[in-house]
């Protein structure tokens, strides 16, 4: 009886052993790109050149900045047109929302879009359009960024949020 209790639990061991390492692994491939960049409620907007926020990170800041090709602010020369993945960590509450403009100056007429806090991120802009306040999608989000203003969730359209 001692022996078939030692093997029991020998075997048993043995199976526990085999799939901790495979739930590890598991754990492990789930925290790439965004997720594994994700640094809490900071207060940042940031913005990467690549998908996933991978390439190179744009710029990042707790402001705004009205012309990502100009040499002022976070965001400069060479970041305006690059942005393919953007996160928002703002902390939550008053101006928790990032509005993303496809023209400098936080200007309307090319359009906008907007990330919510509880969004966290936008891993892929190929697949969002920029949008009029009418309604009219103006152009494609990816590599089409030049300024972002923090704003309240009221300041976005329905049809506006990023996915």
């Amino acid at each position: 009886m001692r022996k078939f209790g030692t093997l029991a639990a020998a075997v048993g061991l043995t199976a526990l052993g085999l799939s901790v390492p495979a739930t590890s692994a598991q754990a492990t491939a789930q925290v790439t790109g965004c997720n594994a960049k994700w640094p809490g409620r900071d207060g940042y907007v940031r913005a990467w050149a690549d998908l996933d926020c991978q390439g190179t990170l744009l710029g990042a800041t707790r402001g705004n900045d009205a012309d990502w090709s100009d040499n002022v602010g976070p965001f400069t020369n060479g970041s305006q047109n690059k942005a393919s993945s953007v996160m928002n960590s703002g902390t939550i509450g008053g101006k928790d929302v990032v509005a993303f403009y496809m023209y400098p100056g936080q200007s309307d007429v090319g359009g906008y879009t907007c990330l919510a806090p509880g969004e966290k991120y936008a891993d892929d802009l190929r697949d969002n359009m920029f949008q009029k306040r009418d309604g009219t999608s103006v152009g494609p989000v990816d590599d089409n960024i030049m300024s972002h203003v923090w704003v309240t969730a009221s300041a976005c359209a329905s049809n506006s949020w990023l996915t």
